[in-house]
């Protein structure tokens, strides 16, 4: 027993350093080289950032994440959109409740415009080690890139195969690279022991005050070290929190080590341009070759941490209705939260090749990464501010509002980014946030033309051709939002076309803002009709057709709406494109398709 336990402590580190910390883990192949492209590594400067760097990963990552947001998980779920259903549930306000509806839509958004600039700065960065190879100081940035394009699409083309597999995969990989990480930032250390001082935040506070606003404006490229902070409450649904914590404090004096090795070598060698493989090649020439290829394998996994990430926040937008439906397919029998949705994969690559060609260069990159993560990192700071506030542990909230504090001051130092490519965060961010506020203000638009009748109502012309005993033998099932509220297909089906069976249901399934449970409800309205209500979490996967032959639910014929939209409104034209596209509510769930029969209801909008 004592031996399975030891397994699975040490089998979810290793996997959670496989899943959640391949971004984060290669933030140190660029963040010290873009900061020196810009800062003279004077020994002032080299102490006084490394702190910077220090206490970056301290109060960003393990306080602000590891400690604060991973203690708010929902039933294992974390994420964005996880604090806006707790914080929908403690607040009462209309207004307070629509600002964190439009706060969490920011954050996913950033998240996703993130999730592209992600992959193409850390492959490009690790495929630019090659240069360093003797003998390919000349290769051409179009054969770079097109080196790294390559590596993206097969990253992509094996996301099928599910998180669990590509985790169990990656995680030895990420071991040895943060062993490789340690070992390296030790040697280094080793030639400069005094680096070890610049672990205190008293050179930082000094950096910043000899160096004023340019000083400031240096944050804006320290904030790379924390870069994929966000995946490790983003990604807890796919592995647990304590795995995930566990492996952080492993990996946080990985990267320690590291970047105070780093910052030894850049003070012996003022000149070096590519300062993690410099200190590579500078240790030991024979093993150069082997960590390129490893930096790539890694910066291959700080691709999927991302991945993983979006895959969960969409299918929680899906769930929670503020993203249409998508196909979604499940790849763990062990882990419901394990998924994989191939319109996001392939929408992912190719923004991510595009990212590439663009910008062409990790360090031109760079200059826009840091404002989405920055962004995604003050909302989930507010909110959890907010949700402290209303709850019994108040006394988080001091610390809450520092972390925010320090989000906000990390926000204005990346806006000086915006010109120099920063605005492609915002393009690439825009384009998800606007998708949401036209489907979710389109889908309230559109239950309000639809017109919809009240029960009350409809029973009244139900009764009456129910009575007449001309029905049609078998049950017919009829999906609607609430039961008590009739849509216009099923008053077009019943109560125009007179198409009514011996056994009528109404279908209502409502997700609740657990991530977890499920409940049903069933019960007789009137003579014919029935009502099964199923309550189900957000994050739960339903066979719908099981669950109906599990309550005696043996359906002839599945009635489900489709809408015809017409409208002038160029807003509305664009969500009835998506809705077109979007796959309805039983294809979703994977109803028989010999049983389905589409009502049409033309809406005008």
């Amino acid at each position: 027993m004592r031996q399975k336990m030891t397994e699975s402590f040490w089998g979810g580190i290793v996997k959670s350093m496989g899943l959640v910390f391949g971004d984060i883990g290669t933030s140190p192949i660029y963040t010290l080289t873009v900061i020196f492209a810009l800062t003279r590594p004077t020994r002032e400067n080299v102490f006084g950032i490394l702190s910077l760097i220090v206490w970056t990963l301290i109060i960003l990552v393990t306080v602000e994440y590891s400690w604060l947001a991973m203690s708010l998980g929902r039933k294992g779920e974390g994420g964005t959109i996880v604090l806006k259903e707790i914080l929908a549930r403690l607040l009462k306000s209309g207004r307070k409740v629509a600002f964190v509806g439009l706060l969490s839509f920011l954050g996913v958004a950033l998240l996703l415009g993130d999730g592209v600039i992600t992959p193409a700065i850390s492959i490009l960065s690790a495929v630019e080690g090659m240069l360093l190879i003797p003998g390919m100081e000349t290769m051409q940035r179009g054969t770079i890139i097109l080196i790294a394009a390559v590596i993206a699409v097969a990253l992509f083309i094996f996301q099928y195969k599910g998180t669990d597999k590509i985790a169990g995969a990656f995680g030895p990989l990420m071991v040895v690279w943060f062993t490789a990480l340690t070992l390296s930032g030790l040697a280094s250390i080793f030639t400069m022991p005094e680096i070890l001082k610049a672990v205190s935040p008293h050179y930082g506070f000094i950096f910043l005050k000899d160096n004023g606003m340019s000083g400031f404006f240096v944050l804006s490229e320290v904030i790379l070290c924390a870069t994929g902070g966000e995946a490790l409450y983003a990604d807890m649904g796919h592995l647990g929190r304590r795995p995930i914590i566990r492996a952080w404090y492993f990996v946080f004096f990985a990267l320690l080590l590291n970047y105070l090795g780093q910052g030894a070598f850049v003070l012996n060698h003022p000149k070096a341009t590519n300062l993690l493989f410099g200190m590579i090649q500078d240790q030991c020439r024979f093993f150069y070759i082997p960590f390129v290829i490893l930096t790539i394998a890694a910066t291959v996994i700080a691709s999927q941490a991302l991945i993983s990430g979006v895959f969960s926040i969409v299918y929680q937008g899906i769930t929670t209705r503020i993203m249409p439906l998508m196909r979604v397919d499940y790849t763990s029998s062990k882990l419901k939260s394990q998924i994989y949705i191939g319109s996001v994969n392939w929408s992912l690559m190719v923004a991510v090749i595009f990212i590439m060609l663009i910008f062409k260069e990790s360090g031109n990159l760079a200059a826009a990464y840091g404002l989405a993560v920055t962004g995604t990192m003050l909302i989930t700071g507010i909110m959890m501010t907010v949700i402290f506030s209303h709850t019994a542990k108040k006394w988080k909230v001091p610390i809450a509002l520092t972390v925010t504090l320090f989000n906000l001051a990390f926000l204005l130092s990346n806006l000086n980014k915006l010109p120099h490519g920063g605005y492609w965060s915002l393009i690439l961010a825009s384009i998800p946030l606007g998708a949401m506020l036209i489907w979710t203000r389109g889908q309230r638009a559109l239950y309000l033309s639809m017109k919809p009748l009240d029960l009350e109502t409809f029973l009244v012309s139900f009764q009456q051709i129910y009575a007449k005993n001309k029905n049609i033998p078998g049950t017919a099932l009829f999906f609607t939002r609430q039961k008590e509220v009739v849509p216009p297909y099923v008053t077009h089906c019943i109560i125009r076309s007179n198409i009514i069976y011996e056994r009528n249901i109404f279908i209502s399934l409502l997700r609740t803002d657990e991530p977890f449970g499920l409940k049903t409800f069933s019960h007789t309205v009137d003579a014919g009709l029935e009502s099964f209500e199923i309550k189900v979490g957000y994050m739960v996967v339903i066979d719908l057709e099981k669950l109906l032959k599990k309550n005696e639910i043996n359906e002839k014929v599945i009635f489900y709406g489709i809408e015809d939209i017409s409208t002038r409104n160029i807003i509305w034209k664009f969500f009835s494109t998506i809705k077109k596209q979007s796959p309805n509510f039983v294809q979703f769930h994977k109803l028989p398709a010999a049983k389905l029969q589409g009502v049409v209801t033309r809406v005008e909008m």
